[in-house]
């Protein structure tokens, strides 16, 4: 008599009872907690004058520079296929710590470079998925905010050369999967200031 079938089908078991023991095993909320948490140093610059700012849209990583020197590195999400983040060399053109869309939705720290596309606070993923703006971390763009300013150059391009050597970083949780916050807290002030205090080096 063939077992193989009777042994596949005890694999399957076993594995569909030891991936739902990880899901009971798994604090809940655990993944919103490293989300929250999470943050990457920065520096604030000799000079302002000289900061400029790197877009890799292909790593989905904004690098802010002092000539050569990086201040910050961060995970970004930006522009999905059909509402891609525009490329070339743009400016800053204006900041607003408190902004919000025309539909009433919170974007926070908002450095526009376009008419309609800017930085600003969303949640990150690990895939593009916006309809063009960059999206920042919440912890990291209240530091981002800090280190432009009007005038700040921004290269927005396919890839960067920082890429290969300081591209590799930490990322946080993909935030698809995680509870979003209520619709009350974004109606109100609380996305504002939902952040850790920015620290510099």
């Amino acid at each position: 008599m063939d077992f193989r079938p009777f042994i596949s089908a005890l694999t399957l078991a076993l594995c569909a009872v030891l991936l739902s023991s990880c899901s009971i095993i798994q604090p809940k909320g655990a993944g919103l907690t490293a989300y929250q948490t999470y943050d990457r140093p920065a520096k604030l610059p000799a000079d302002p004058d000289r900061v400029s700012v790197k877009v890799s849209l292909s790593r989905q990583r904004t690098y802010v520079m002092e000539g050569t020197e990086v201040l910050m590195v961060m995970p970004v999400s930006v522009g999905a296929p059909g509402t891609s983040t525009p490329r070339g060399d743009f400016r800053i053109t204006h900041k607003l710590e408190r902004k919000r869309s025309k539909n009433g939705s919170p974007i926070p720290y908002w450095c526009g470079f376009q008419p309609k596309v800017g930085f600003h606070t969303g949640w990150l993923r690990h895939y593009a998925c916006t309809d063009g703006c960059i999206r920042m971390h919440e912890n990291l763009a209240p530091k981002f905010f800090r280190l432009v300013k009007v005038g700040t150059p921004v290269n927005i391009s396919y890839s960067q050369p920082e890429d290969a050597t300081h591209g590799k970083i930490p990322l946080p949780p993909d935030s698809g999967p995680l509870p979003d916050y209520s619709p009350g807290f974004y109606k109100g002030d609380g996305y504002f200031t939902h952040h850790k205090e920015p620290t510099f080096n």
